[in-house]
């Protein structure tokens, strides 16, 4: 189920964003993705990386997005260290059981508090 944020398929409320119907606090963008404040916070700073392409979720991407996936996580770190975070976690949920609740990968950069373990 893969394609550009132009797609009909993609009608996530992250597919809206990205084609400019619904604003959101942006951090960061370029060609393959975009960072922006999460709406329902759960650190002082929580920021999602989302790619462009719609890719439903980490179980459902292909070896050819080897190279996005990558980027995304070094999205993530940019934004922590832009965000002035020494210490971050990165959480991408796989599926409804672990959490998952909009269905386009995204990544969580999450931080600014003691964060503890497990997370679950």
């Amino acid at each position: 189920m893969a394609g550009t944020a132009e797609t009909p398929a993609n009608t996530t409320i992250f597919g809206r964003i990205l084609r400019g119907e619904i604003p959101c606090d942006q951090v960061y963008a370029d060609e393959q993705c975009l960072a922006f404040r999460d709406v329902a916070p759960q650190a002082p700073v929580h920021i999602l990386v989302i790619p462009r392409e719609h890719v439903v979720n980490l179980a459902e991407a292909e070896q050819q997005h080897e190279q996005l996936l990558g980027h995304l996580l070094l999205v993530a770190a940019k934004v922590a260290r832009q965000e002035g975070l020494e210490a971050f976690r990165t959480v991408i949920n796989s599926g409804a059981e672990a959490g998952q609740t909009v269905f386009h990968l995204h990544v969580h950069v999450i931080g600014g508090r003691p964060l503890a373990w497990p997370p679950g």
